[in-house]
């Protein structure tokens, strides 16, 4: 196999411990870029600067593919600010919470309502917490269980849908590592048959349910509720609660349910309209075609919402406009990533990182450890660095040349590099998504944590035990042994807690 040898694990290094130290991945990426060119370079910074806005960075721009993935992602920045500026979720979840007047159902219904926002993870904790805030209050509920309840369907919901923005980065990774290996096969149908291996985002999705209906707490959860039932007290002596924004006057404006539930009608009709003709979902559909069916359907549905808003005068016809164009800006963010992922990705294949990983492992590690190792350390960095597509940036141009160069299964691999980014989101103090749940909750940040960690960690254990049985039989199956396993070790560690504290499980 061709490489330079140890050299070639350098550029990844740096990017990684830059991350961890500066919690910065645009930085990060670029210094990985920079410091392998340089080493390519003999040390030229010169050459190794012109090489890397040259040879690296500007064709990731002009590259056709590339170019029809930032266009999609502009559109879906520009959707998903007018839905969150339109009030329609905010309206839509106040005529649901008139209902509720049980602990089970108020719980179910913040779970459900936080699913229904799965256009975007940021949405569903400021604007479901929000919502269900004085509801959990009312029927004796914690702020740390809406704010578990929240971080739980926002990232482990998005990194499930392939056409969102979530979706639509992940494969264009997936994408430009196929193109270096020579992997045929669409990157849209390896994200949808490696969704069954999410086994992390998965069970925290479905936890939440059987929490709910089975009455099932422990730990600091299970104390945190026992105190708001007990003493009606919202918060611990010594917690500090954070809070949400200054809502401007603007923001507080009478909307209706129509203008997300609308607007997200068009967009599917659109997406299916134009795909089924191919056999859309049956039957696998070209790339080129699901990004163009994606782009006209979330431009579609824009201007239907524009529509609406200026219909009910939720906003003035400007104003709509400079959302819409903010939208797009903030995904510069993200597509400066995609962009510094993609110039890494091609730098390491150059130097032949992944195939010195390969000759290092190869006859030394079973194919079927391998998804275990990548769910590991892709957990690990997502703890440290709190950011989910910094790892998926940096571990898949890892991971899955690694796991095709050992024989280990790809589809197992690509979905243990997801479930790592998010498990290891979920436990992190530093993570935004963390940080947002407990900002929508209404609740102190360290309080959320700690009452949220032992159920992340129960579900990372059992994640990293299916990785290693889905290493061996492949089976994406595997998911019907990893909930029943999720479900009664819960059941066990509540009972013995509750035995050995005399602790009422309380809900």
């Amino acid at each position: 196999m061709d490489h330079i040898g140890f050299v070639s694990l350098i550029p990844p290094i740096i990017a990684i411990i830059l991350a961890i130290i500066f919690k910065n991945v645009i930085v990060s990426l670029f210094t990985g870029v920079f410091v392998g060119l340089l080493i390519m370079s003999n040390g030229n910074p010169i050459t190794a600067t012109t090489r890397t806005i040259n040879e690296y960075i500007t064709p990731q721009f002009t590259d056709s593919y590339n170019a029809a993935v930032i266009v999609l992602l502009l559109f879906i920045g520009g959707f998903v600010a007018l839905v969150e500026k339109s009030g329609g979720g905010l309206a839509l979840a106040n005529k649901a919470a008139k209902h509720l007047n049980s602990k089970r159902k108020t719980q179910l219904s913040a779970w459900f309502g936080g699913i229904v926002i799965f256009f975007s993870d940021m949405g569903t904790p400021l604007i479901i917490g929000p919502i269900f805030e004085k509801i959990f209050d009312k029927v004796k509920l914690s702020r740390e269980k809406l704010a578990w309840i929240i971080d739980s369907t926002s990232t482990p919901v998005a990194v499930l849908i392939p056409f969102i923005g979530w979706g639509v980065y992940i494969m264009g990774l997936i994408k430009e590592e196929f193109d270096r290996i020579g992997v045929a096969t669409s990157e849209f149908t390896t994200f949808v048959h490696a969704i069954p291996f999410q086994f992390y985002a998965i069970l925290s999705i479905l936890i939440v349910p059987v929490v709910a209906l089975t009455k099932v707490d422990f730990g600091a959860m299970s104390k945190a509720n026992k105190r708001v039932e007990e003493t009606g007290a919202l918060f611990w002596p010594d917690s500090k609660p954070l809070r949400k924004p200054e809502v401007s006057q603007e923001d507080t404006k009478e909307s209706h349910p129509l203008l997300i539930l609308l607007p997200l009608g068009i967009l599917f009709l659109t997406l299916f309209g134009l795909l089924l003709p191919q056999g859309f979902p049956f039957n696998p559909v070209p790339g080129s075609d699901f990004r163009v069916a994606l782009s006209t359907g979330y431009l579609f549905a824009s201007v239907s919402l524009i529509i609406l808003m200026i219909f009910y005068k939720v906003r003035k016809i400007g104003r709509i406009f400079d959302i819409y164009i903010s939208g797009m800006q903030k995904m510069m963010h993200v597509i400066l990533i995609l962009v510094l992922a993609w110039a890494l990705g091609s730098l390491l294949n150059e130097m032949g990182t992944a195939a010195y990983i390969i000759e290092l492992l190869e006859g030394n590690i079973a194919p079927w450890i391998v998804p275990m190792v990548i769910f590991a350390a892709s957990s690990a960095m997502s703890f440290a660095t709190g950011s989910s597509w910094g790892t998926f940036a940096i571990m898949l141009p890892l991971a899955i040349p690694m796991s095709y160069g050992l024989d280990a299964p790809l589809l197992v691999s690509i979905g243990a590099v997801l479930s790592g980014g998010i498990f290891g989101d979920h436990c992190s103090p530093i993570s935004d998504s963390t940080i947002l749940a407990s900002t929508g909750a209404g609740c102190d940040h360290v309080d959320h944590v700690k009452t949220q960690l032992p159920y992340a960690l129960i579900n990372g254990l059992i994640a990293l035990i299916s990785f290693g049985i889905a290493g061996v039989t492949g089976s994406a199956y595997t998911i019907l042994f990893s909930i029943p396993l999720m479900v009664l070790t819960f059941f066990i560690i509540s009972n013995i807690q509750t035995k050995r504290n005399g602790v009422n499980v309380t809900q």
